[in-house]
């Protein structure tokens, strides 16, 4: 199953160990979820409060919020999964954005973010403040990208199908904390993904590897002094991993290897030149090859002071966010959606007290991409020239005379900023036939209803007549529903 040469090098590498790894890469995968601590449900309850009691359920010793689950659970046909409650994610893969350590108000760049498992961790991390890009350059996993950080309800994140290259030119010295989870070749997935094992060639290393030079020096570029950079990825070749951390610090002597106490995570820590950086061996814990490494820039730059040092024209930039990807809407231009928010939102949310249909005021600002309103975040530099995605939280499109609310918005708000809201259970038919996009009757009145499921936002309905209509995304839809 595995090629040869690999599994020569691997026995070189491992010598005494070989056997235990081989047998492990042979025995199942494990599984896990990472609760989303940004989804609020009615009356303030958590996800967590959500699956409290769920059997199955064992923590993921290196990150928060994190649970293993056995086969029997099927988390992704879950009406909880569909609202935004968790993200299924392998568990090793959780390790690299918890050693960013990302703090609010921090700009932060996830570089290669599909599927969107690290960036939706960071947006959590950043607790709704502060700016998070998130960059992937192959455009159909930068779609996914988008699609799953709009589940999570997340307001304050840019999606960007770039190329590291570009955004170097863009944002020089602009970023606190970047995450650089490279492609590689994925020798860490052979277990779980049998077409990384078939495209696995010594060749195919080399070349990662040299690519991984590029898109790490591009990064290096876009980092403030004194920011932090985690460098990971989920294979075991050492010349993608401490060859390639070594080599980067050769070329940049402005950055240094900052020390991974390894074993208050439960994991294995790497020894000679480059001890410190760590890595995840499937036969010594629960989950996937990884390796990840910390880096630190030299210097110090305070908080509020971090612009780009390419002069006056990079700072003008970001003093006027979003100029380049769509118009800055005025107020006076919002009557139809201030008329939506008025009549559908509540007033107990957003900047100094103000009521969401205001957060544009003071946490961000308002603007067009062709007929569809954005809330870009606060923060948000020009985005002049990027192949942009989302610019930030999608509210809905501006039709002829009147507002329609997008699936990212109902996601992004709790029950409590809704004037309408039609709770339902997890267990109720009801449940089944709104995320297959069917209408069903209802009375009360009409308008527009934030539809819940046990008290989380699943997504839109309009009652009119007795009937609620379905405004669930087709493309969502599921054509066989499991609660």
């Amino acid at each position: 199953m595995f090629p040869k040469d690999f599994l020569d090098r691997m026995r070189g590498m491992l010598g005494d160990e070989y056997e235990e790894f081989l047998a492990a890469l042979e025995d199942q995968r494990y599984q896990a979820l990472r609760l989303n601590v940004l989804k609020a449900g009615e009356g303030g309850r958590t996800a967590a409060e959500a699956l409290a009691g769920t059997a199955g359920l064992t923590p993921v010793p290196w990150a928060e919020n994190a649970y293993y689950y056995e086969a029997p659970l099927q988390p992704g046909k879950h009406s909880y999964h569909a609202a935004g409650l968790y993200y299924i994610q392998e568990p090793s893969a959780m390790a690299p954005a918890g050693l960013l350590r990302p703090e609010p108000g921090d700009r932060v760049l996830d570089l290669c973010a599909a599927p969107g498992g690290k960036s939706t961790q960071l947006a959590a991390m950043l607790k709704g403040k502060g700016f998070l890009l998130c960059n992937e350059i192959h455009p159909a996993r930068a779609k996914i990208l988008s699609e799953n950080v709009e589940r999570l309800g997340i307001r304050n994140t840019c999606v960007a199908n770039e190329t590291p290259e570009r955004l170097r030119e863009l944002f020089p010295g602009y970023f606190d904390k970047i995450l650089v989870d490279a492609p590689c070749s994925g020798e860490g997935m052979f277990r779980k993904n049998e077409t990384a094992c078939e495209e696995w060639s010594p060749d195919n290393v080399a070349l990662c590897a040299a690519r991984q030079d590029e898109i790490l020096d591009c990064a290096a570029q876009m980092l403030r002094p004194g920011g932090r950079m985690v460098y990971s990825t989920c294979t075991f070749s050492a010349e993608e991993n401490e060859g390639s951390v070594g080599r980067f610090l050769n070329r940049n002597s402005d950055f240094r290897l900052v020390p991974v106490d390894a074993e208050k995570y439960g994991l294995t820590g790497c020894e000679g030149e480059l001890a410190g950086t760590i890595r995840l061996w499937p036969h010594k814990i629960r989950g996937e090859g990884h390796f990840a490494a910390v880096l630190e820039k030299a210097g110090v730059a305070l908080r509020g002071c971090r612009e780009s040092a390419s002069g006056a024209d990079r700072q003008e930039r970001h003093k006027n966010p979003a100029s380049g990807i769509g118009g800055r809407v005025p107020e006076k231009d919002l009557g139809d959606y201030l008329a939506f928010c008025r009549e559908n939102l509540r007033n107990i949310s957003g900047a100094a007290g103000k009521g969401f249909w205001q957060v544009g005021r003071g946490s961000g600002c308002f603007i067009r991409f062709g007929d569809h309103l954005y809330l870009a975040p606060e923060g948000m530099p020009d985005l002049k020239g990027v192949k942009v995605l989302r610019p930030g939280l999608h509210l809905g499109e501006m039709k002829k005379n009147r507002f329609e609310p997008s699936h990212a918005l109902a996601l992004a708000l709790s029950p409590e900023e809704a004037v309408h809201v039609l709770s339902l259970s997890a267990g109720d038919i009801t449940v089944s036939a709104y995320l297959n996009g069917q209408s069903f009757p209802w009375e009360g009145e009409k308008g527009w209803y934030l539809i819940c499921v046990d008290g989380f936002s699943i997504g839109w309905g309009k009652l009119s007549g007795g009937m609620m209509k379905n405004h669930y995304p087709r493309g969502l839809r599921w054509k066989a529903f499991c609660s």
